[in-house]
């Protein structure tokens, strides 16, 4: 019998490390994008221009869920440059084995389905994708009607969460917040408490409260004590504060009762996104004690739409940060999986010219890695599920230009934090728009994740 003509693997930006998967088998040949793309300068990698500071490169590729003013309906697709490539208009061409008979999963509404398939799959998609995109592959490029349908300009498009986030769990991990914190709130002897060393602390947040990057946040009302000698009162949160985090989507389902090792727990992390954990310090400070927060943090999660893949960000692992003592085997692994993510928090007041930063951070500051996250929060066998969201927590460096949050720029109201239209900001006033940022800078591209945003309303009037 007369062997199927395969084709090379196609030439991409991800490198060989010790955790990666061995890529899907080769499309074939019968399929019109067949022919291996040769190997070029990245700037003319793809048809499609993108600026050297554009967060959206042909490295990159996050998914999103958008709909446009002529088609509201919801969809995935993919950010190149100023564009997104509508994957319901080219599916047809993802005839590979891992998606020949899952062409469906780009019809759909969110990408739940898509991360339910697993790493072979987002491979075979990120190769087609590349393919289809690549300067030297007509099928897309020469196809005038083709190209005029799939390629949505980015402007026309409104942006959905990526995925229904069945349930949302916020870590703990960066050690130089949770010191910080323990500073203020313990004292320099203490910050840390007795298991914060042995295990990435964590909780379950509200997920029917994530939201996308521009939705607003209104002020909470609720239960505080400014005064320890007082009771308690009940007004709108003064102390309205955001948290520079990261999160990241799962993909494949583990089963109820069966943990996932952290050897396997790469291939149930689909990608990353930013994340802003909107937090009331004084309704906290009240009511954490004993369970944790409640509505403190129930307020509202933004997310930013642009899903950024675990295959996109590999040529940017970096060196994990040194635990000690060393973690317990379950939590134990060898390799890297920390990553050099440029991070950055802009304030604009209402009617301000121009935002001011308030924070650079990185997100290889992180003490828990992704991986080790997972492992713990599965090892009593509890069931993740394709778009559950893990936040990070906040991300904290050791500067103070690096604290990811306004309870440490200000150092709890005692350092007032100057604006660039002549203001100051210990927490947020009403109108502020708070704004996120985070990128990899390669050599002349990005691998970035848009921006996360959102401006505070005014609490309901008593």
């Amino acid at each position: 019998m007369k062997s199927t003509p395969q084709l090379k693997r196609l030439p991409t930006p991800i490198i060989s490390l010790s955790h990666t998967r061995t890529g899907p088998t080769p499309l074939a040949s019968r399929n019109p994008l067949s022919a291996c793309c040769a190997e070029t300068d990245r700037l003319n990698m793809s048809f499609v221009s993108v600026p050297e500071d554009c967060d959206f490169s042909y490295e990159n590729l996050p998914y999103g869920i958008f709909s446009t003013p002529t088609n509201k309906t919801p969809r995935p697709g993919v950010a190149i440059g100023d564009y997104i490539l509508d994957l319901t208009v080219v599916k047809h061409f993802f005839t590979g084995p891992h998606l020949k008979q899952s062409q469906h999963v780009f019809e759909h509404k969110t990408l739940n389905e898509f991360m339910a398939l697993g790493r072979p799959a987002w491979v075979e998609a990120r190769q087609v994708i590349q393919k289809l995109l690549s300067k030297n592959e007509p099928v897309l490029k020469d196809d005038i009607a083709l190209k005029a349908k799939a390629l949505v300009p980015m402007s026309q498009a409104t942006m959905h969460l990526p995925a229904q986030i069945g349930d949302y769990t916020d870590f703990y991990s960066s050690m130089n917040h949770a010191t910080n914190v323990g500073i203020m709130f313990r004292g320099k002897d203490n910050p840390l408490l007795p298991n914060w060393k042995y295990l990435p602390v964590g909780y379950h947040g509200r997920s029917s409260s994530v939201v996308v990057s521009g939705t607003p946040i209104r002020r909470p009302n609720g239960q505080t004590r400014p005064d320890d000698a007082k009771p308690p009162v009940f007004g709108p949160c003064r102390l309205m504060d955001f948290e520079l985090e990261m999160a990241f989507f799962v993909g494949p389902a583990n089963k109820l009762g069966d943990p996932v090792p952290v050897q396997q727990a790469h291939d149930h992390i689909f990608g990353m996104v930013l994340m802003n954990d909107w937090s009331a310090r004084d309704l906290q400070k009240w009511e954490y004690v004993p369970l944790g927060p409640f509505t403190a943090k129930n307020l509202g999660t933004t997310i930013s739409p642009w899903v950024v893949t675990m295959e996109a960000l590999e040529p940017f692992l970096c060196a994990n940060v040194p635990q000690d003592p060393a973690p317990m085997p379950y939590l134990t692994h060898s390799d890297h999986y920390n990553y050099d993510i440029n991070l950055q928090v802009d304030i604009k007041p209402k009617g301000a010219a121009a935002a001011t930063t308030v924070c650079k951070s990185n997100f290889k500051y992180m003490y828990w890695t992704m991986k080790q996250q997972l492992a713990h929060h599965t090892i009593t066998g509890c069931n993740l599920k394709p778009g559950d969201l893990l936040g990070s927590g906040t991300i904290s460096g050791s500067t103070e230009d690096s604290y990811g949050s306004m309870l440490e720029l200000c150092w709890k109201g005692t350092k007032p934090v100057p604006l660039n239209n002549g203001e100051t900001r210990t927490f947020l006033k009403d109108e502020d728009e708070v704004i996120l940022k985070g990128y990899c800078q390669g050599k002349g591209h990005r691998v970035g994740f848009g921006e996360c945003r959102g401006v505070v309303l005014p609490a309901h009037p008593l």
